[in-house]
């Protein structure tokens, strides 16, 4: 990993990895959205990343962002210390799934490759995080997984959850609580056509759940 930079363009450039995963360039609203930024600030720091030698991204004007080679790289390293780090807080530290993702991002710009690789070994070398986010490998190869948002599926439809969007933490505690984590079995037996409710049943409960599309869009799942 290129240490010489700064934790603010590490933080772009897995902002605009995380947007790509879903299409192929990212706009510089987008950018500021996930960023938390006003669009000024996020043109001035693309810009930034553009110049940069080698450049990390490859930026055009009303066509928005991607990353180059470097720059994915950039970001790979920075989310497998990122989804190692939430492993080993759950797996060997006791911290409860929703409290790992914010203890991640302070550590994560700041461990070096050495500790890396021993949080690595001492997990077993992982392929996934505790939300079900795959971890890059140290050749920056993401292991694949086909899913879909639970939110496209229907009713009859039986699927295994295999990720949760970690980014709410209150998310995470109310579907602990209701036993939709990773892993899991659910049965969709019901859906609203009005307001896009699912009535969902997740197996060893001993009733279905209605989710709200808030909810549903942030669970991937495979389906049977």
């Amino acid at each position: 990993m290129n240490n010489h930079l700064s934790t603010s363009i590490e933080d772009y450039l897995k902002a605009i990895y995380e947007i790509t995963q879903e299409q192929d360039r990212a706009s510089t609203n987008e950018i500021a959205e996930q960023m938390g930024v006003t669009p000024a600030s996020a043109t001035g720091m693309i810009q930034r990343l553009a110049a940069a030698t080698p450049p990390l991204i490859d930026y055009q004007k009303h066509r928005g962002v991607s990353l180059t080679v470097e720059g994915e790289h950039t970001a790979l390293e920075i989310i497998r210390h990122h989804r190692l780090l939430e492993a080993f807080l759950h797996e060997k530290l006791g911290f409860t799934w929703d409290e790992v993702h914010d203890e991640a991002d302070r550590l994560e710009h700041v461990i070096s490759e050495e500790l890396e690789e021993r949080i690595c070994q001492a997990l077993g070398d992982p392929s996934y995080d505790p939300h079900g986010d795959p971890i890059p490998t140290r050749e920056f190869q993401v292991p694949s997984r086909s899913s879909v948002r639970l939110s496209e599926l229907l009713p009859g439809d039986r699927a295994i959850v295999q990720r949760i969007n970690d980014a709410d933490p209150d998310l995470l505690r109310y579907l602990s609580s209701i036993g939709l984590t990773p892993n899991i079995a659910v049965t969709i037996l019901e859906a609203s056509p009005f307001d896009d409710n699912l009535h969902v049943y997740i197996d060893g409960q001993p009733a279905s759940v209605v989710l709200g599309v808030r909810v549903t869009r942030q669970i991937f799942v495979k389906p049977e």
